[in-house]
């Protein structure tokens, strides 16, 4: 089994959390290959506030300024990086921090001059991930990716999590989040979403914001070929062990006609 899991900033920010998930990785990944992405959005607006800079955001997507770049590279690909490194191998993981730049992992453009350096993915070279992962290598990927022209870019770290599940050829994509799933008009979990019926809630406007920008994310990986998708809250208790077991949590999103009747 390939496993691709997107571990949200939140849920990073917390030692407690941190270590809890580490140790369920650690041990998924002594059965399955595995690879993690992560953000770091809690962390890098904190740092920033602490620097009179300003956090905007469109669409979910961070306004990248070269000074929000910069500070993307020292927080995102550097301290929180380093963090759930440093807690995936004191499980006995052995795993190895990157981010997109490394071997040119992730190649990306510029999204749109409006978001400044928010890049839009172009490819992924998943033979980074595979011979990492046949070395016996926990690849954890931070949202950092480059051009040819050596120009920088912040990637939305759900969009990053994507590309790579559907290069890595994931049989899920699982992301991690600070809320139960996705919310339907009633405000109530939704525990099973296709596409048709996740671009609904988009068009009636109650996805928006981070969420907006995940069902996104999730829809590229399944228009991919990634067989499916689970948002999820990443607090819960055993939440990676309950979600390979198939149970009922956070929002299973599939492609229509994986479950067309």
């Amino acid at each position: 089994m390939k496993l691709l899991v997107k571990i949200g900033g939140t849920l990073l920010d917390a030692e407690a959390t941190r270590e809890r998930l580490a140790r369920q990785i650690a041990t998924t990944a002594r059965v399955a290959e595995f690879v993690v992405v992560h953000g770091g959005g809690k962390q890098m607006t904190r740092y920033l506030d602490e620097r009179g800079i300003e956090s905007r955001f469109v669409n979910g997507l961070r306004v990248t300024t070269p000074a929000v770049l910069d500070a993307v590279i020292q927080v995102v690909a550097g301290s929180v990086n380093r963090q759930l490194v440093g807690a995936l191998n004191r499980t006995g993981a052995r795993a190895v921090g990157i981010c997109g730049l490394d071997a040119s992992l992730v190649e990306a453009e510029q999204m749109d001059p409006a978001l400044g350096a928010v890049g839009r993915v172009t490819r992924v070279n998943p033979e980074v991930l595979r011979q990492l992962l046949a070395g016996g290598f926990l690849p954890v990927v931070a949202c950092v990716a480059g051009d040819q022209e050596g120009r920088f870019y912040n990637v939305n770290a759900d969009q990053m999590a994507a590309a790579c599940a559907a290069a890595f050829g994931a049989d899920q994509l699982i992301f991690l989040t600070d809320v139960e799933g996705v919310l339907g008009a009633n405000g109530h979990r939704v525990a099973h979403l296709t596409l048709p019926s996740s671009e609904a809630l988009i068009a009636a406007g109650i996805a928006t914001g981070g969420m907006l920008a995940k069902l996104n994310a999730a829809h590229q990986a399944l228009r991919l070929g990634v067989p499916q998708v689970r948002i999820a809250a990443g607090a819960a208790e055993d939440v990676l062990d309950r979600v390979l077991a198939g149970k009922e949590i956070g929002t299973c999103l599939t492609a229509a006609e994986a479950v067309a009747k």
